[in-house]
């Protein structure tokens, strides 16, 4: 695997000993081909060029080349070197590096200075975007201080009151990323209130068909069991005091929440309360999109770019192999 380090607790008492391993990884790969889309502002420029300095990626910076240029300026840097596709606005650059994607000039998305509703839709535009049979979900890879392993938490972005069939999409989505970052034992924990099937609580009936889907094949790749209470899923004490016996309770390393709303507040919960880091990734489309935040850290900024590595070098590999 590229990096099963991933899931041994880490060494010392430095802060981001998780992303530096998953940043280490995505430097032993071929630089990940990225569209910048709309590059405006420094922020979004800055974090094309932080990763594109480490050797992770090479970007494309599709954008109006007057404000990327200021945007560079103000920045002190030199983007002579990387190549560039003029856009008129937001919307134009959005489109365009979609179309890299789509002809394979690229292998990744990037968000640049504009919404990611702008983006995302041109990435599911049916004549011109990525879509795949798959649902587009969104994963953050947190990094949780004092928490062994990263946590990856789905869907806190992308899916507000996600079906039953679009959850098992969120689900194979998240598995998928935990195995193209190393994770060898992926244990996923189906969130809810409580850890018992109520008919008066969709989650919990949504949780026990997706642990059932997985036992007939219909998502692969994993362990599953839910409805698990958030206590539970990850406190293996607490998982012992309610007597919940599961090779996923107290130690899942994938938390897929009821909907938006309940995976929002607990990204943030564990970002603004806990001082996790939150590296975000939409997977289902025909290549990764990385999305980055003005607030995000330097070095969220750079392991979301080594997630994008890591699913693109996984995709690669799978196309690859031989079908058996």
């Amino acid at each position: 695997m590229l990096i099963s380090t991933l899931e041994q607790p880490s060494p010392g008492p430095g802060r981001h000993e998780k992303y530096d391993r998953l940043i280490a990884a995505a430097q032993a790969l071929p630089r990940l081909r990225v569209a910048v889309a709309h590059p405006c502002d420094q922020s979004a420029l800055v974090a094309a060029l932080e990763a594109a300095a480490l050797g992770i990626i090479e970007p494309i910076l599709v954008g109006a080349s007057a404000r990327v240029e200021a945007a560079a300026a103000a920045l002190g840097a030199d983007i002579a070197s990387f190549p560039r596709v003029e856009a008129a606005h937001s919307h134009d650059a959005a489109e365009r590096a979609v179309a890299l994607v789509r002809a394979g000039e690229a292998e990744a998305l990037m968000k640049g200075s504009l919404h990611t509703d702008e983006l995302l839709a041109a990435v599911v535009r049916r004549d011109s975007g990525l879509r795949t049979a798959r649902r587009l979900s969104h994963c953050y890879v947190m990094d949780v201080p004092g928490h062994p392993t990263p946590l990856i938490v789905t869907d806190a972005a992308v899916n507000i009151a996600p079906s039953l069939e679009e959850k098992r999409d969120i689900t194979q989505n998240a598995i998928d990323l935990a195995r193209a970052l190393g994770v060898e034992t992926v244990r996923v924990a189906i969130l809810s209130a409580v850890e018992t099937v109520n008919s008066k609580l969709i989650s919990t009936l949504d949780a026990a068909a997706l642990c059932k889907m997985a036992d007939r094949e219909q998502i692969t790749g994993a362990m599953l069991d839910g409805p698990l209470a958030l206590d539970n899923a990850i406190d293996l004490g607490a998982a012992q005091i309610k007597k919940i016996r599961s090779p996923v309770a107290g130690q899942a390393n994938v938390l897929v929440a009821p909907d938006l709303t309940a995976g929002n507040i607990l990204a943030k919960s564990l970002t603004f309360l806990a001082g996790a880091d939150a590296a975000g990734i939409v997977l289902g489309a025909r290549g990764p999109i990385i999305l980055t935040s003005r607030a995000d850290a330097r070095s969220t900024r750079l392991a979301s770019c080594a997630v994008a590595s890591l699913v693109a070098a996984a995709e690669r590999a799978r196309r690859v192999l031989p079908e058996v």
